[in-house]
């Protein structure tokens, strides 16, 4: 089980491997996390997502992180072609993580999947999102974000 984390506020902020982008499945940094990531990042995201995209929903693509405090963006789409749902988190999530074992991650923020754009109940999508990183490696720390204050207490209810 991987080590979880709480944090409020701005993913962006996050220093450690990578952050997982909220992301569309065309790749788009559009608003919200995705959003904040094209203007803390810089253009270099959005060129190198212009050349992973489009996506399918549910899968993960990953990207250097611009002007991050982190090596990678790992782009969860959790929406597009499909809308947003607790089964595109589930996938979004596990694919997001496959793509963290794959480059050797130890340390990793995601933010709660599918709750801006997508309108996803916050203490749902935390649950869902826990129980895939309690099938992550060990040596895996994970830190979940909310972004409000309420966000967090989700999370924290979902523990």
């Amino acid at each position: 089980m991987a080590l979880i984390r709480i944090a409020q506020g701005d993913i962006t902020g996050f220093a450690g491997d990578a952050i997982v982008n909220a992301a569309n499945d065309r790749l788009i940094l559009g608003s919200g996390v995705a959003g904040a990531i094209r203007r803390k990042g810089g253009p270099k995201i959005q060129e190198e997502c212009n050349r992973h995209g489009p996506i399918r929903v549910g899968e993960a693509a990953v990207t250097g992180a611009g002007e991050l405090p982190v090596r990678y963006v790992i782009h969860a789409a959790v929406l597009g072609a499909e809308p947003a749902s607790y089964e595109t988190v589930d996938r979004a999530t596990r694919a997001a993580l496959a793509k963290a074992r794959e480059l050797g991650l130890k340390t990793v923020a995601f933010p709660l999947l599918g709750t801006g754009v997508g309108g996803l109940e916050p203490e749902k999508v935390a649950r869902i999102m826990i129980a895939a990183f309690k099938e992550a490696p060990d040596d895996l720390e994970v830190t979940l974000y909310g972004y409000t204050a309420a966000d967090v207490e989700a999370i924290r209810r979902a523990l």
